[in-house]
C-alpha cells in the first residue's frame, strides 16, 4: 500500500520522534535553521571547455511561512551571494500551500540575489501560477514557466529550460529543448523528471522538492523521499547528471533531524556522455 509524504512522517513523528523528545527538540530549536553551504562539482555531457569552472548557485524549497521567515530567507541569500557565483536558479516551493500572505515576503527576501549572469526561476508544488512569479518577476527574477533561455557565456550557448512542477510529460519539455543550440540545463523541482531528461539525453538537471527527507534517522534513512530515484546530492544516469537540493525550509513539520538547510554552489565540468 502506497502512503504519502504527509502520511509517512505524521507516522515518523508520532513513532520514533515522538520516543526522542530531546532529538525533536533540537530538530525544531536548532536543526532547522543550522543551514550548509554546499559545494559539489558536476560532470556534464557536451559542455563546451570554456564553461567548465561555471559556478551556479542553487536556492530552493524556502518555504516562506510563520515558521520560517522573511530573515531566514534573507540570511540564506547572503550565504548564498558570499559565494559569488555566476548565476543562480531557484528551484520552486518559496510559500506553503501557495499561502498569499508570504508571497510579497518570499519575493522580497530573495530579490536581494544578484549574479553577473542573471537569477531564474521555477515553480514548485506550493506555489501559484500567477501571484508568486508577479512578484519573482517584479523583483527581476527571470521566470521559466514551462519555457527555455538561450545564455551566452564565455563566447558559448548554454541553454536554460523551466518546467513547471505539474508540467511531467516528457513530450511537453521535449519541445523545448528540441531547438536547443547549446547543452541544456533542465531546473525541475521534482527530481522524478530524470527519467524523462535521460531519455531526451539532456545533460543536466537541478532540483529540489525532497528536502532532502527533512526527518532522516539512522539505519531507518529518510522514509518520507524513498520514491524519488535521489533525495538529495548528485547522481549520474548515462550522459544526465542531476543535483537535488535539500532546500532550506520545511514543510509538514517545522524541524530537520540529521539533515540541515543547504543553499549549493554547483561548479560544472566538462565530461563525455
Amino acid at each position: 500500500m502506497r502512503i504519502s509524504r504527509r502520511t509517512a512522517i505524521k507516522t515518523l513523528l508520532a513513532g520514533s520522534v515522538g520516543a526522542a523528545t530531546g532529538g525533536a527538540s533540537h530538530g525544531v530549536l536548532y536543526g532547522r535553521r543550522a543551514l550548509d553551504l554546499t559545494e559539489a562539482t558536476l560532470d556534464v555531457s557536451g559542455l563546451p571547455p570554456a564553461l567548465s569552472g561555471l559556478r551556479i548557485g542553487l536556492v530552493t524549497d524556502v518555504h516562506c511561512s510563520r515558521w520560517v521567515s522573511q530573515d531566514d530567507i534573507v540570511d540564506a541569500a547572503r550565504r548564498l551571494m558570499a559565494a559569488r557565483p555566476d548565476l543562480i536558479v531557484l528551484g520552486g516551493d518559496y510559500v506553503t500551500w501557495g499561502d498569499r500572505q508570504y508571497v510579497g515576503a518570499a519575493a522580497e527576501a530573495l530579490g536581494t540575489l544578484g549574479a553577473p549572469h542573471g537569477v531564474f526561476a521555477i515553480l514548485g508544488n506550493h506555489d501559484d501560477d500567477h501571484d508568486m512569479p508577479a512578484a519573482l518577476a517584479h523583483r527581476g527574477v527571470h521566470v521559466l514557466r514551462d519555457a527555455r533561455t538561450q545564455l551566452t557565456l564565455r563566447g558559448e550557448l548554454l541553454e536554460l529550460v523551466g518546467i513547471r512542477f505539474w508540467t511531467k510529460r516528457a513530450s511537453d519539455f521535449g519541445r523545448l529543448v528540441r531547438a536547443a543550440k547549446g547543452p541544456v540545463i533542465l531546473l525541475a523541482h521534482d527530481p522524478r523528471r530524470l527519467t524523462e531528461a535521460a531519455a531526451l539525453n539532456i545533460p543536466l538537471v537541478l532540483s529540489g522538492h525532497t528536502h532532502g527527507g527533512q526527518v532522516v534517522l539512522p539505519v531507518v534513512g529518510a522514509i518520507a523521499a524513498r520514491k524519488f530515484p535521489v533525495i538529495h546530492g548528485s547522481r549520474r544516469d548515462g550522459g544526465t547528471t542531476i543535483f537535488v537540493s535539500r532546500g532550506v525550509g520545511t514543510v509538514y513539520v517545522p524541524m530537520r533531524i540529521n539533515c540541515p538547510p543547504e543553499v549549493a554552489v554547483l561548479t560544472l565540468r566538462s565530461a563525455t556522455a
